[in-house]
């Protein structure tokens, strides 16, 4: 007698395969998002950019998420017409926003390169370069925001039930490897040309859609296993009242409201970071690179670990409540001391890991399958809020802050007085780790069981 055919996520090889090659798209998708935050004050030099006009290019990646609300769209459209057409159009955009931001910083664009004489025709008060550069990057997180909710149901529909949080925290690890990267080589590669740094990104990111290609393999293979042995169930089905009952849905809007709150306190903060080492430790700028680095290179070690951890013994909830909480002490001490910088990203590097360990998979506990696209799209949505605002303020903070001080000037080793920018990122700490509790307390009454060990947990449907 033949045995039983296996569904294809079912072998250990083939989902630890796929987490590996959508890990890829990601760390990609992290390392272009980072590839400007250690040639800031090179933007300065080379494009005369000032501290407001680098947080507005950097902000521009939420743009269409914040304002158009496209994650959310993007989460429904995943769950209507599923993961392969969604992911392919979303990876596709970040590709051209990748060669668009690139394009803004050639020296054939700042010689009325194509597109030069428009750019300048309009909000005269920032550069085309500043305009072109943060088009590029609303089009590269048009499609990078849609493309991490695609990749985090990926992760869903080949783990759950089985080591899904490990399989997040090994995901956003390697993720994090591209972030890390993009801070430790760009300072390095600066000569002859300084958009070498820009350009590998795009590299990296064109090199990520065929990725993504390869896993369309996998996943035609499974759904038709899937169909096969009839296990397609109406949980793939989705409409559109499920929304209102999403967003009405406490755990939810605790959870959401927290990943806001946590993000914006550490991604705007790692665009600044090699800048602000570089003028609050007196090191050099690719030092100050090196150090940032250390952030997103611990969570490569924790993120996995911690989420091991959540799998095995569970504390999702209080792992959220001590990461925020390490996240507002160690910005404090940034903003008042000069304790050793490695250790102290080596601590915001242990926080950075703790609540996303815990609070993705969490999501997977909160939300049924049929909604989970967009859950993640309404927390992205929600969260590039953060990402667009936090950035701009940060950079109007530096300017009002330090009045006078030219990128001139910083050539010639004047330094900006960052203790209020901050004060920013601890207020914003402060607001998550409340957050933090108020979602631990709700799953007392809502029964998610998010302080449940993995094969413990409650799947509880919400209608």
């Amino acid at each position: 007698m033949g045995e039983i055919k296996k569904v294809l996520r079912e072998s250990a090889v083939a989902r630890w395969s796929v987490l590996l090659l959508i890990s890829y798209v990601m760390a990609a998708n992290y390392y272009f998002y980072d590839a400007l935050s250690p040639l800031k004050s090179v933007l300065q030099e080379k494009l005369g950019f000032s501290s407001e006009d680098y947080g507005w290019v950097q902000g521009f990646y939420a743009f269409p998420n914040t304002f158009l609300l496209m994650a959310i769209f993007g989460g429904i459209i995943l769950d209507k017409i599923g993961i392969r057409i969604t992911g392919m159009v979303f990876v596709l955009f970040m590709v051209v926003g990748a060669f668009v931001t690139a394009y803004g910083a050639t020296e054939y664009y700042g010689n009325g390169g194509f597109g030069y004489t428009f750019m300048g025709s309009f909000l005269t008060r920032f550069s085309p370069q500043v305009k072109m550069m943060a088009f590029g990057m609303l089009l590269f997180g048009l499609g990078a925001e849609t493309s991490i909710v695609v990749i985090s149901k990926t992760i869903v529909k080949w783990f759950k039930g089985k080591e899904l949080a490990l399989a997040f925290g090994i995901n956003l690890g390697i993720a994090r490897i591209g972030s890390a990267l993009a801070l430790r080589i760009g300072p390095t590669i600066l000569e002859p040309d300084w958009t070498k740094p820009i350009w590998l990104a795009v590299s990296l990111i064109s090199i990520a859609l065929l990725g993504f290609l390869v896993y369309l393999v996998f996943d035609i293979k499974l759904d038709k296993q899937i169909k096969q042995e009839g296990l397609l169930d109406k949980e793939e089905e989705f409409s559109f009242k499920d929304f209102i009952s999403l967003i009405t849905n406490r755990s939810f809007i605790y959870i959401t409201a927290l990943c806001v709150t946590f993000y914006a306190a550490v991604f705007p903060f790692l665009k600044y970071a090699p800048d602000f080492f570089h003028n609050k430790f007196n090191v050099p700028e690719d030092t100050a690179g090196n150090i940032a680095s250390w952030l997103p290179m611990c969570t490569v070690i924790f993120t996995p670990l911690f989420g091991y951890l959540v799998d095995r013994i569970g504390k999702g909830a209080l792992f959220m409540i001590f990461g925020s909480s390490m996240l507002v002490i160690v910005h404090i001490l940034f903003a008042f001391t000069h304790l050793n910088p490695y250790v102290l990203i080596g601590l915001l590097g242990i926080a950075f890991s703790l609540v996303p360990a815990a609070m993705w998979p969490s999501v997977a506990r909160i939300v049924p399958v049929n909604k989970i696209g967009t859950a993640y799209g309404t927390m992205f949505s929600m969260q590039n809020l953060g990402l667009f605002a936090v950035p701009v303020i940060a950079g109007i903070i530096l300017d009002r802050t330090n009045p006078g001080i030219t990128p001139e000037m910083l050539k010639h080793g004047s330094v900006l007085y960052y203790t209020p920018t901050m004060l920013m990122f601890v207020g914003f700490g402060i607001v998550a780790m409340i957050f933090a509790f108020l979602l631990k307390n709700d799953d007392k009454t809502s029964g998610y069981g998010l302080n449940l060990p993995s094969n413990k947990a409650v799947d509880k449907k919400q209608e």
